[in-house]
């Protein structure tokens, strides 16, 4: 089976998060010497595909999911019968991240690896909660004390053609939720009522769109975003609030933490009857250039393309930061993501059969 038509394969499994519809079943059978280890957490269902080279040597992986959003309405074409039109295969998951998986799979069965294992960690839960995948994929293999050295990550990374983006770190993501408390009351007696909402105005804007730190050349400011605001749940205009809530984001760099959004929230908020929460999902993590899995990307995207990638942070968060937590060097690449997530999703396919290429030659050069 060629790579084109294994990817069209796996678009129509119906892999809606957590729902794999037996793709990871065909995946093994396609892969058959590799080792299957599939391992199962709360219902989601993920592969560990693994094959030894040598006794020496390095550990290269790639990672990525099978899962995919569900379609939403007003598609041209059935989103799980893909088609192809003008150069261009679409369904739902060819950008994110059918096509990289597909990619990753077939240079894996293609190329002569030189280094000690290769590893292909799939899973069925990415677009989700994200709690009970690659995550559970990695403690299985540091139980096996088999955690590669190097990984990539084959989410679709590039902007406006194939090469021009490599990933080389994420953000982190903090989230908040602060309750301004208050006394509601008659509109007409505002002495006898505590307005949330007017004691709440003046610190509003020491919050939204507040930069917690200036940024670096790696990552963009640490930029806290109010997200929801409400105050009361009455409906009527001579009415004063009880309370006032409020939701926010930052996706922090590394010079931002928990703690310091804790510490600014509370600063600004001095005076207030309040309650903060704030839970991290994710933390952020960088991988230096003069890596070796950053610089034979390059070098493999570089020999394919002809394009010189830009090395960068961009984005939301990605499965690479479970790598970084356990000390694995990460990157990430795939083809041009400028329709996930959305209706009639495409993938070129001349960018898909580069991707492959590039995957097949990182892997028997690396």
């Amino acid at each position: 089976m060629n790579a084109k038509d294994f990817l069209n394969e796996l678009l129509r499994f119906k892999s809606i998060t957590p729902e794999d519809d037996g793709a990871l079943n065909f995946i093994a059978i396609e892969l058959n010497d590799f080792e299957a280890i599939f391992i199962e957490k709360e219902g989601i269902r993920n592969l560990l595909l693994t094959k030894e080279f040598s006794k020496e040597g390095e550990h290269l992986a790639f990672g990525g999911h099978i899962d995919v959003v569900n379609p939403g309405e007003g598609w041209e074409n059935d989103p799980f019968k893909p088609v192809e039109k003008d150069g261009f295969i679409y369904a739902r998951g060819a950008q994110d991240m059918k096509s990289g998986l597909a990619a990753f799979l077939w240079a894996a069965k293609e190329a002569n690896f030189k280094g000690s294992r290769l590893s292909l960690l799939i899973t069925s839960d990415e677009e989700g909660e994200a709690k009970h995948g690659t995550l559970e994929l990695l403690k299985y293999m540091e139980e096996k004390q088999m955690l590669p050295d190097f990984a990539v990550v084959a989410e679709p990374t590039c902007v406006k053609k194939i090469g021009d983006s490599i990933k080389i770190g994420r953000r982190g993501s903090i989230n908040g939720k602060l309750l301004i408390k208050g006394k509601q009351g008659h509109a007409a007696y505002p002495e006898k009522c505590i307005n949330p909402i007017h004691d709440f105005a003046g610190v509003l804007k020491f919050l939204a769109g507040f930069n917690l730190d200036p940024g670096t050349a790696e990552f963009a400011p640490s930029k806290l975003v109010v997200t929801y605001m409400s105050a009361g749940d009455n409906k009527f205009a001579n009415v004063t609030p009880n309370d006032l809530k409020l939701m926010f984001n930052v996706r922090n760099s590394p010079d931002t933490s928990l703690h310091d959004v804790q510490n600014y929230v509370e600063k600004i908020c001095e005076g207030l009857d309040y309650e903060l929460q704030l839970t991290q999902s994710s933390k952020p993590f960088l991988t230096d250039t003069e890596n070796k899995i950053v610089q034979k990307l390059n070098e493999s995207v570089q020999k394919i393309t002809s394009v010189m990638p830009e090395l960068n942070t961009k984005g939301g968060t990605s499965d690479a930061r479970y790598f970084a937590e356990f000390g694995v060097q990460v990157a990430e690449f795939g083809v041009c993501n400028d329709t996930i997530h959305a209706v009639n999703e495409r993938v070129s396919v001349e960018e898909f059969e580069k991707l492959c290429l590039i995957f097949k030659d990182l892997i028997e050069n690396f």
